[in-house]
This record gives structure tokens, sequence and C-alpha cells, in this order.
């Protein structure tokens, strides 16, 4: 198996640790989940959902508001933050909307024991430039408001937003003005690729901006169990320490020939064997 020096994944934060060269024969130990793979299963039984993937060995979840459910699935913040440290986890990370429940969805977070909370779409839908520049004025404002409830705020991308306006990028719209003391990228990595983007490039133009990653494997457009799609895995996390990369989350969405928990199974097994 391909080694590269990546040893500070052992520890929980990469880019606190930084990379240590030179160190070979590394693992991963710490591996996030965003729960919208399981979202089913998480909605039907929660708390055996979440002691089936602590078995498996996620030590992180990321939560993703459900309609009907709130952020976490129907449990109080307070009940899943114990009940995930009773198996050994922890509610690092939360998706929600940026919507006129944000003072509560911060509060959630908080009472969750959360790390991080992110957008997980635009507050508009206007695909131009103009609203993008509007839409990085409220991620700067929603920053602020996060870093006094000691809370990290970001934004997770899908793919619409590598779409174009006269030549430029939306999404490097969103990081160039964006205040990078106040707004991270959840960097949706399965969906860079598909749209032809490379995050390397995305690593050295804006070094240190994505926090968080969501490891998802991609076959084209459809999303499929890692390694088994076009992600240069081993060659990302290597390079994690430039993208500023401190906690990553598997995610898949999309399922053939096998339940979404037998995939998370694998999911987990395949990170935390590679060897670096």
């Amino acid at each position: 198996m391909q080694k590269v020096a990546v040893g500070a994944l052992l520890l929980p934060s990469l880019a606190k640790a930084g990379i240590s060269e030179g160190l070979s024969l590394a693992k991963i130990k710490q591996v996030g989940l965003q729960l919208y793979s399981v979202r089913g299963e998480m909605l039907a039984d929660p708390i055996g959902t979440l002691k089936q993937l602590a078995a498996f060995g996620f030590t992180d979840i990321e939560s993703a508001a459900e309609p009907g459910k709130g952020a976490f699935y129907g449990l109080a913040p307070k009940e899943i933050k114990q009940i995930c440290q009773d198996l050994g986890m922890t509610v690092r990370s939360g998706h929600v909307s940026l919507d006129d429940q944000w003072q509560q969805s911060m509060e959630d977070a908080v009472e969750a024991g959360q790390e991080y909370l992110i957008c997980r779409s635009l507050p508009n839908e206007g695909k131009t430039a103009d609203n993008y520049k509007r839409a990085a004025e409220l991620f700067n404002k929603a920053g602020e408001a996060c870093k006094k409830h000691r809370l990290i705020f970001g934004y997770h991308n899908h793919s619409v937003e590598f779409q174009q306006e006269n030549g430029q990028v939306l999404y490097d719209l969103l990081l160039e003005h964006t205040d990078s003391d106040l707004v991270t990228m959840e960097l949706d990595l399965g969906w860079m690729v598909a749209t032809g983007n490379d995050p390397l490039d995305y690593f050295r133009r804006y070094k240190g901006r994505f926090g968080l990653w969501h490891l998802k494997d991609m076959d084209g457009r459809r999303s499929v169990e890692l390694g088994k799609g076009d992600l240069d895995i081993v060659n990302l996390i290597k390079n994690g320490k430039q993208a500023g990369m401190n906690h990553l989350f598997i995610e898949q969405e999309q399922f053939a020939g096998s339940t979404p928990m037998e995939s998370m199974e694998r999911n987990v097994k395949y990170v935390k064997g590679l060897t670096f």
C-alpha cells in the first residue's frame, strides 16, 4: 500500500498538529460520518443507529437537520451529546440552514457540544456573482455570531457553486469575500472532483481555508463506496495540512447492492485501513 507522511492523522486535529514528515505506517484513527448518509436509519432508530456506528469505529458525527425532526433526529441536543459521549463519539458538527431559526441553531449546537456549525446551502437561490457576494457578507456575520458562542461557522458546497459567470467561478467568490478568521469551508471533495475541478489547486490557491472535508467518492456523478470512484483519497489526505483540514467526515448518498449501514461499515474500515 502506498505510504505518505501523515502521522498527524493519529490526532483529532490535523491542522493544529501539522504533518510529521518521515513518520510512516501511521493510520487514521479519528473518522467522522455525515449522518445524512444514514438518515433513514437515524430517523427510524437514532440511538440504535448511533450504537452501530460507534461499533463500526466512527469517532465523530455530523448531523443534518431533518424536517419535523430538528437538527438531531428527534433527540434533544443534550441527549445526543450524552449518548455519543457514552459511546466514545463526539457530536463534532452539524448542518443547518441560515434562516430565521439561526439563533436557536447556534444555541442547540452549543448544547450538543459541537465545535462547528455548517450552513448546508446558499441562503439565497440566485446563481449570480452578486448573490454570491451577498451570501459571503451573510457568512461573515454568521461567523461573528458563531464566534460569540465559541462555535466555528462553515459552508458546505455542492456542485452548483462551481458554475461560472463571465469566467468567474462562483465558489471562488465565496472564498475571496469571506473572512478566513470567521468562515471555514467544509469541502465536499466528491462534488468538487465531479465538476472537473482539482482540490489540490484549491489547496494551493486558498491555503488553510478547508477546515472540514466530506470524504465522498464519486464514479462520475454517482456517489459510491470509498475506493470505488475517482477520488485520489491518499494523495488528498497527504495534502491535508496545506488545505487546513481539521476533521473529515465520510459521506455517501447513493447505494447499489448494499444497505447504507453496510456501506458505512466498509467505508470506515477502508479509511482506517489506509497506511501512510
